[in-house]
């Protein structure tokens, strides 16, 4: 064989050699389809999914306080997007973090959290967020013979003390649907909120409606739902939060999204959450 050939060969070799290198090198974001096993580079532990909920985590969104079990809103949707993302069940692994901590700039320990993130613009700025997953409003719940009982519009709630979690929807739904005369009160948790209901340290408290139905019903002895809010602001749009620039991100709202065009979604926002009894809408 003569030299310049054998150069040739050579040289054809090693080009097909960096060709290849560069296709393993390179890699882009895994689809709603992708094989996890394959597009691991974006995930915390290759060939698992971890996803974040809250310290505590409560009916109707998780049941018992065990995500694992898929029972619960948001447990059924975080499996639901597992399964589109090709995870079987036992290859999710659930992690908790509170609520603030998890939407504060900075890694993260979790490929995605689910605990009822309104997505805003604000936020955005630290993490990323999915799509949409669901649509909630904001509802008033008070105890029965208390200040806000006989409250029937907005402006009887302008002179109230009213409550909700610092940082949450409920809060700013506070500050720009009602406009209330009295400086509300905000505290770390709704936990914390309820208590101070119940304690009569505040005439009323603001959460989203579904857990406005639970707290009503089982948890806040003689209270009830006062009204629901008008929306104020932002949609109260909730997203999947992931850590800034995740390369997940287009895949997890691609999941998302599907989960929504095929019915998916509200099959389970059916089951969990239902319609519930009709609200007045405060005005």
């Amino acid at each position: 064989m003569s030299r310049p050939v054998l150069r040739s060969l050579i040289l054809a070799a090693a080009a097909a050699t960096a060709l290849a290198l560069a296709g393993c090198a390179s890699g882009t974001a895994p689809t709603a389809t992708d094989d996890p096993a394959s597009a691991d580079e974006g995930y915390i532990t290759p060939g698992k999914l971890t996803i974040a909920t809250g310290e505590t985590a409560y009916y109707p969104y998780v049941i018992d306080d065990d995500p694992a079990s898929g029972e619960g809103f948001e447990a059924a949707v975080a499996y639901a997007v597992a399964e589109k993302l090709g995870f079987a069940p036992e290859d999710v692994v659930w992690v908790r973090t509170s609520f603030e901590a998890a939407i504060a700039p900075g890694p993260k320990d979790f490929d995605f959290n689910i605990q009822q993130y309104t997505i805003t613009d604000e936020r955005k700025q630290a993490v990323d967020f999915s799509s949409p997953y669901y649509q909630a409003s904001q509802a008033v719940v008070a105890i029965e013979g208390g200040a806000a009982d006989g409250v029937t519009d907005i402006a009887g709630l302008k002179d109230l003390l009213l409550g909700a979690m610092a940082g949450s929807t409920s809060a700013t739904t506070i500050e720009e649907a009602v406009q209330p005369n009295v400086a509300p009160q905000l505290y770390n948790s709704n936990e914390d909120a309820v208590a101070a209901l119940i304690a009569d340290q505040i005439d009323a408290l603001v959460l989203d409606l579904p857990t406005a139905y639970y707290a009503t019903g089982v948890y806040i002895e003689n209270s009830f739902i006062v009204g629901e809010l008008p929306g104020a602001g932002v949609p109260d749009e909730w997203g999947l939060l992931l850590p800034k620039d995740s390369p997940l991100t287009p895949a997890v709202t691609a999941a998302v999204d599907e989960l929504r065009a095929d019915g998916t979604l509200q099959q389970i926002t059916d089951e969990w959450l239902g319609s519930g009894q009709g609200v007045t809408l405060l005005q």
